[in-house]
């Protein structure tokens, strides 16, 4: 994949870990995502200064700041350890300007990587994913204005913001609907500098593509969102906030694989799995 970004920055684990809580930061300037350089990534700090529960590793052989490992000998986490998880509601078109912006909470406990299973348990009901363009906040802020509403910006990347339907109709602030263990599925990695106005979105559901959308389609952009959510509480560095689906979803069931893909960023892809 080609993107007009010019870094990549990743939370990866080494394959041969030490711990399985190990985890460090990676970046990549390839511009061609699927080249040789684009499989070939440099250690970094931290890129969430201040934010204990995404502090690198202790580094160690291999896997110090500035040494170069190849994306075999990973696997790729969440980006971050958010402390929030936002969502938009009603944001799926430019009839959602017609309602003020409002925001829902995801449970932080949520959050999965790259391959992880979407677990359904029994009596859940209809689910379904939303594939998200996924903002990534990369300092403390609080009272944001349209002015300076992308500093705050670390980067984007794919959020699916997998949703219990009859829940929905039943909890009236989605909790169980949005929050359940596993229902916030993201990755693979933080796209820095990606022009977001018009990028497309959309699911393969078991090999199937559905109808896309453009992020142009959300109601209620970027520097909106974080404005409107500042107005009220402080975002912190790693914390995630999904914009709104435009596009096509269909219901998950065990045994499916569900890839969210986003132009610009990539695939996140994960299977579904049934759970007692």
């Amino acid at each position: 994949m080609n993107a007009t970004s010019t870094r990549r920055m990743a939370r990866v684990r080494p394959l041969l870990h030490v711990s399985k809580a190990e985890h460090f930061f990676v970046a990549n300037v390839a511009p061609d995502f699927d080249s040789d350089a684009g499989r070939v990534w440099t250690v970094i700090d931290s890129p969430f200064p201040g934010s204990p529960a995404n502090a690198g590793s202790v580094p160690r052989s291999g896997w110090g700041t500035g040494d170069t490992v190849e994306e075999g000998s990973f696997i790729f986490l969440s980006p971050s350890v958010p402390a929030n998880v936002l969502g938009m509601a009603h944001n799926t078109g430019p009839s959602g300007r017609n309602l003020p912006p409002r925001a829902f909470l995801k449970a932080a406990t949520s959050v999965v990587g790259p391959g992880d299973g979407i677990e359904l348990g029994p009596g859940v009901g209809r689910v379904e994913p939303e594939a998200e363009l996924t903002i990534v906040i990369g300092s403390k802020v609080r009272g944001l204005t349209l002015r300076n509403a992308r500093t705050a910006v670390l980067g984007f990347t794919i959020g699916n913001d997998v949703s219990a339907r009859d829940l929905q109709k039943s909890d009236e602030l989605w909790t169980s609907a949005k929050s359940q263990d596993t229902f916030t599925p993201a990755g693979p990695w933080i796209v820095a500098g990606l022009n977001d106005a018009d990028l497309v979105i959309g699911i393969e559901h078991n090999g199937v593509e559905l109808k896309t959308a453009s992020s142009a389609d959300l109601g209620w952009g970027v520097d909106e969102i974080l404005v409107y959510l500042t107005s009220f509480m402080t975002l912190y560095p790693g914390d995630l906030v999904l914009t709104g689906f435009p596009a096509e979803c269909a219901r998950l069931v065990p045994g499916d694989t569900v890839t969210c893909h986003i132009e610009g960023i990539g695939e996140l892809t994960n299977p579904v799995v049934a759970v007692a």
